[in-house]
């Protein structure tokens, strides 16, 4: 298993993190996402080391930004 946190831009409410959520939880491998709207952060569990080009696509599709991985 993998974990990696990123920083995304926009989210700013329940619905915006369950939009990354369901977008990113999709990615095949993904096996658990936790967004927070309050800090940016979303945090990714995958089987191996996520995409993060497949984690900035499903976050645009959200209608979100992600700026990169978090510090």
């Amino acid at each position: 298993m993998s974990t990696i946190t990123y920083q995304v831009t926009g989210m700013t409410c329940g619905h915006c993190e369950g939009a990354v959520t369901t977008e990113v939880g999709a990615i095949p491998g993904v096996t658990e996402v936790t967004a927070a709207a309050s800090t940016g952060l979303v945090t990714v569990t995958a089987e191996a080391a996520p995409d993060d080009e497949a984690i900035r696509a499903a976050v645009d599709e959200a209608g979100y930004e992600l700026v990169g991985r978090a510090r």
